[in-house]
């Protein structure tokens, strides 16, 4: 009986290693399927992140472009305002000249307030252009008068009205002006 016994014994541990090969071998493919899926999830996170940051920079430039924007064009509704003071030298200076000694020092002080102001234009960007001569631009003039006169060719800017300015580049106040029929 003792070999029936030994063999029987033999048999349920030869069983049990067999189960317990098995459940290491289903824990072991467990594992290995566990640490897959880590690995996906860690390169998923990682992607994720790096778009992430990649967007966040991305905003942080536009963010500083835009401020830098603002404060580059703060001022273009007051320097709008301040053309009508520069046209109103201009005319002063206009009607002031040929009218001899009378008005030679007023003329002076006008033409002097007239520098002072284009100096703190251009310190702040603000540009006077003239394209008198030119063809017309849509984009620079505003059309208000059309004179026939043969010896220009159609569309070219004969006089200025009112005088046109930029601001960094960007129109402040389109040009009025007449052109060639």
């Amino acid at each position: 009986m003792d070999t029936k016994e030994e063999k029987l014994e033999d048999d349920i541990e030869n069983e049990a290693e067999e189960e317990m090969e098995e459940e290491v071998g289903e824990m072991e493919s467990d594992e290995e399927a566990g640490a897959d899926k880590l690995e996906e999830d860690f390169k998923k996170l990682k992607d994720d992140y790096v778009r992430l940051y990649a967007e966040m920079e991305n905003m942080k430039k536009r963010a500083q472009q835009e401020t830098e924007k603002t404060i580059k064009f703060a001022i273009s509704s007051f320097a709008k305002e301040l053309l009508g003071v520069a046209d109103n030298l201009e005319r002063a200076i206009t009607a002031m000249e040929g009218k001899g000694d009378a008005c030679a020092d007023l003329l002076k002080g006008v033409e002097m307030t007239q520098s002072e102001l284009i100096k703190v234009f251009e310190k702040f960007g603000v540009k006077r252009f003239n394209h008198i001569g030119e063809k017309f631009d849509p984009n620079f003039e505003r059309v208000v008068q059309e004179i026939e006169n043969p010896d220009v060719e159609e569309g070219v800017i004969l006089s200025e009205l009112q005088a046109g300015y930029t601001i960094h580049d960007r129109i402040l106040r389109e040009a009025m002006v007449i052109v060639a029929k």
